[in-house]
């Protein structure tokens, strides 16, 4: 077998489709006025004409609920399932789909009882009059949940999981590659299906395009269909009154999909990605791909993980709530996907609408890790780019001085520029001061501003950042990026070991890289004893 030579390589020559699409989606539904006590005690005084909100009114509202949810599982003839602690829903759902065998309906109906968010009222006293009076309180409660399994004629497989007491909040569950796939049928376009994706298709651009079109409006319609044929726990007039569910965000996953043409040299591939990316500055800070400052204050995990199951090695990246996960899918394609699981850690709110914001910061991070890991992998540099940086320039009179690669200073500069080299937006003053500092093991406080702006201006006239007009942040140019790794990796991989054998006054263990250096220079000495030049 003979392996490509490079990651780009791979990418540029042996990827035979590429799909970027959304894959699973978990989506909150809601009655937004009904998510605070205020609004709930409108709902009933206001739109129900009661004196007050209380638990009795509540309970009231579940029982015509939860018989209106029997009924409809008995008129129907839905199977019924009482899911056991610990027991698998996906596993009970993949059989139920396996035997249906027409286009849309419920697969069955799961019953659990999960700890939910509710509304109580508890009576309270008058402190000087001792009258009691009801005060309406947010709680938690083990509340009975149903779980409705169904496949659609537009999304294919989906669940919709509802709370079965006040106010009724609501989950959904679906799959962008299942949608594209029922748009492929529907349309008549052939295609081979990969286990939540798509190992080839007879209109790649077309696929593609369907993918894009994903939209917001697409999944309301989808939810306000089925609300139309499932029991729903608010009345008519409620709904008229504006008691509308709305739907944001919990967690959304954007994946690019890169089929390859050999599989066993994708894997070898993979592998190689993951050994370099682990070279590429300290693995903890590779979550900066997520495109947000971290700091002493940030809360959450923030780590890289190699995780091997079986023959299929994976690599994930965590930051905050989110992560991104490259693995090898089946043998046959490069996945790589960034689940967001909270939207406010990129300044995003949840609700729906902002979904394509979401997923342009997604998708952005996939492809700025590919990048930077096809050019870690082949981040040669010439002469002249070499020199480029060696020497001091002055660019519109401003003058910046060489940097050097035996310098230290320089190394620990262009080190800590790797760590924010896959900032898809970019990086600011106070990020690079930070990175600095802790490479030198120093708090940020002890470097001053003037010192960080010199190097910024060094790096900026040197042509390795560029500064986005309009703005303080900076982003690291290709340029930049491959003198970083050809600096530091030569440095940290080959000349640093290769000292350390060579200048030791005894060699140490079985080093054949010394003794080949003292076998040279004892041929140089005989040579020069031969030739009468012997000191």
């Amino acid at each position: 077998m003979t392996l490509s030579r490079s990651v780009a390589e791979i990418i540029r020559q042996h990827v035979t489709l590429e799909v970027e699409s959304i894959d699973r989606m978990y989506l909150n539904i809601y009655v937004p006025d009904l998510q605070r006590a205020q609004g709930v005690l409108s709902f009933f005084r206001y739109n129900r004409g009661k004196a007050f909100a209380s638990s009795a009114l509540m309970a009231e509202m579940t029982r015509t609920f939860v018989a209106a949810m029997e009924s409809f599982i008995t008129k129907q003839k839905i199977p019924v399932v009482n899911f056991e602690k610990g027991q698998r829903k996906d596993d009970i759902a993949a059989e139920y789909r396996a035997k249906f065998t027409g286009a849309e309906g419920i697969l069955f109906i799961g019953k659990a009882q999960e700890k939910a968010s509710v509304f109580r009222t508890e009576k309270r006293h008058n402190s000087q009059t001792g009258q009691s009076y009801p005060w309406l309180m947010r709680s938690t409660a083990m509340v009975n949940h149903y779980y409705i399994y169904a496949i659609d004629h537009d999304f294919g497989p989906f669940f919709l999981k509802f709370c079965s007491y006040f106010p009724y909040n609501a989950k959904l569950c679906l799959n962008g590659h299942e949608w594209a796939k029922r748009q492929l049928q529907q349309r008549g376009i052939a295609f081979e299906p990969l286990d939540n994706g798509f190992f080839s298709c007879a209109d790649p651009r077309r696929l593609q395009r369907l993918c894009d079109s994903l939209s917001p409006d697409k999944i309301d319609r989808l939810l306000r269909k089925w609300f139309r044929l499932l029991p729903h726990p608010f009345t008519v007039q409620d709904r008229k009154a504006d008691y509308r569910y709305d739907i944001s965000v919990l967690q959304a996953e954007f994946a690019l999909t890169q089929v390859l043409d050999r599989p066993l040299t994708g894997r070898a591939f993979f592998e190689e990605v993951i050994h370099e990316n682990l070279g590429l500055g300290h693995p903890g800070q590779v979550q900066l791909i997520f495109q947000r400052r971290v700091t002493k204050r940030t809360p959450g995990k923030f780590r890289t993980r190699i995780i091997t199951q079986g023959v299929t090695p994976s690599l994930h990246l965590d930051y905050k709530h989110s992560k991104i996960k490259q693995y090898h899918k089946e043998g046959r394609a490069l996945r790589t996907e960034t689940t967001i699981n909270r939207t406010y850690d990129f300044d995003i709110g949840k609700r729906l609408k902002n979904l394509p914001r979401l997923r342009q910061v997604g998708f952005a991070a996939n492809r700025r890790l590919l990048d930077v890991q096809q050019v870690s992998h082949d981040c040669a540099i010439g002469e002249a780019a070499f020199q480029q940086v060696q020497r001091p320039v002055e660019v519109a009179g401003q003058r910046a001085s060489a940097i050097r690669f035996g310098d230290q200073p320089a190394q620990t500069v262009l080190h800590a520029l790797l760590l924010l080299t896959i900032l898809p937006r970019g990086f600011q003053h106070k990020d690079f001061k930070e990175r600095f500092a802790q490479l030198l093991g120093l708090d940020p406080s002890q470097i001053t501003q003037g010192k960080m702006s010199y190097q910024l201006r060094r790096l900026r006239l040197h042509g390795l950042i560029e500064r986005q007009p309009g703005t303080h942040r900076y982003l690291v140019t290709s340029f930049g990026l491959r003198i970083a790794l050809c600096y530091t990796r030569s440095y940290r991989c080959l000349l640093r070991p290769l000292l350390s054998h060579v200048m030791q006054p005894e060699p140490f263990g079985n080093s054949e890289l010394r003794l080949s250096f003292d076998h040279a220079e004892r041929a140089i000495q005989n040579w020069c004893h031969e030739v009468k030049l012997a000191a």
